[in-house]
């Protein structure tokens, strides 16, 4: 698809662009910050992660259909994220957050600004963002 239209392209741009943020973003919690990233955390990192590859791959080549993959991972990260936040926030989920395997429950809250906003909150604010984006992408290619 090398005729791809402005807005498409851009669409592709801040789809890479959002994957990007996000995982700077994470870099900066986990590496500057000396947050340890819990299991949930990690499984989010695996999905967003590739992302930036992937859309960044399909914006040079100006295709599309390379980053439908990335259609999948970032649904998949959406729910992950969810779940986290769920763990994080509601009393009846925070139970299960202990028992995550490794030295960090996943219901342990590392930032909470304005009372709500947590990092898998932000996580999952991202992978939104992916998925809506691609989902224009795709209206767009047609």
């Amino acid at each position: 698809m090398r005729n791809m239209s402005r807005k498409a392209e851009n669409l592709l741009i801040l789809a890479w662009s959002q994957a990007f943020v996000a995982m700077a973003g994470s870099l900066f919690y986990s590496e500057a910050m000396g947050y340890i990233p819990c299991e949930l955390c990690w499984y989010q990192r695996v999905l967003m992660y590739p992302l930036v590859i992937i859309y960044g791959v399909a914006a040079i080549k100006k295709d599309i259909s390379i980053a439908l993959p990335g259609l999948i991972m970032s649904g998949l990260g959406m729910f992950v994220s969810a779940y986290h936040y769920l763990v994080q926030k509601v009393p009846a989920f925070q139970e299960m957050g202990g028992s995550c395997t490794g030295g960090v429950p996943c219901n342990a809250i590392y930032v909470n600004y304005f009372g709500f906003i947590t990092i898998p909150f932000l996580a999952l604010v991202a992978f939104v963002v992916i998925f809506v984006v691609h989902l224009l992408l795709l209206k767009e290619a047609k």
